[in-house]
């Protein structure tokens, strides 16, 4: 016969055996939650870099919006903006149908200069070998439509580089042309690298389905850093070295989240052209 005593130690047992089994079962259910959360973060991360790394620096029309880099790899603190207020002016919104003819003497030798608001950017242009790129910036530059206009992306992860061009500040606009692919197996781009320095053209190429070639508009991007890019970016300009310093400063001021809207990781500090010119030398 279990006595009064008896039973309640056989109580207590199970009562103890009963909050064990509820104690393991939540510490089951959380390293479950956790490893899926990790999964997760894991996957994203791992996503991030490889679209870093296939077809990166897009042009981006409507239609190819879903095409842009994943910019929150890219996104850093905020830090002081080291860059002055841009000049007052407003941009202009002309757009051309067709290519401009070929004008410019593909012999001699062109510079380009953005004049930012955080110093001076030259770039000596390579005429001979992508003499279509630069007679479309000499064009472009001659109608002030670069003037007032932002750089509207910095990417510090991955690949190291500053967009500009688009008069929308949004990376789906262009001068309403288009130009072809030039120079491609440049010399400097060994590797599969686009080193420091380099200035190169933006556009809509799709290496998965090999469709997007010679659609260049008016977006560039500048290297700041030594860049793993396959060559389907005409090179066309290679950045002095005062302009490097430049462009380092607003490196170093990092790149803001992502804009939710159009994927932009914008630069921290308030990059503006607000006057480029294209000068025969």
């Amino acid at each position: 016969m279990v006595t009064q005593e008896q039973r309640k130690r056989q109580l207590a047992r199970e009562k103890f055996l009963r909050q064990q089994q509820r104690r393991t079962a939540a510490r089951r259910k959380a390293r479950t939650r956790n490893s899926v959360i990790a999964s997760v973060l894991g996957v994203i991360v791992i996503g991030s870099v490889a679209l870093y790394t296939t077809g990166v620096m897009k042009n981006d029309d409507k239609s190819n919006a879903s095409a842009d880099v994943t910019p929150s790899a890219s996104a850093t603190s905020k830090a002081p903006d080291p860059c002055a207020k841009p000049a007052a002016g407003k941009i202009k919104t002309a757009t051309w149908k067709k290519e401009p003819a070929v004008t410019i003497d593909k012999s001699a030798k062109y510079t380009m200069k953005l004049a930012t608001t955080c110093g001076e950017i030259d770039v000596a242009l390579k005429t001979s070998a992508a003499p279509h790129t630069v007679n479309s910036f000499n064009f472009l530059a001659g109608k002030g439509f670069f003037d007032h206009t932002k750089c509207h992306r910095l990417v510090t992860s991955g690949i190291y580089v500053l967009q500009c061009g688009d008069p929308t500040g949004t990376g789906s606009g262009g001068p309403g042309y288009t130009i072809p692919d030039e120079n491609l197996k440049d010399t400097s781009l060994k590797g599969g690298t686009y080193p420091a320095g380099t200035v190169a053209m933006a556009n809509t190429y799709d290496a998965s389905t090999g469709k997007g070639r010679n659609t260049g508009g008016s977006q560039f991007f500048l290297v700041y850093q030594d860049s793993q890019l396959p060559a389907n970016y005409t090179p066309f300009g290679t950045i002095s070295a005062s302009g490097m310093t430049v462009l380092k400063k607003i490196a170093a001021a990092g790149a803001q989240a992502a804009d939710p809207t159009t994927g932009n990781t914008a630069p921290n500090a308030t990059v503006v052209i607000n006057k480029a010119t294209v000068t025969k030398s």
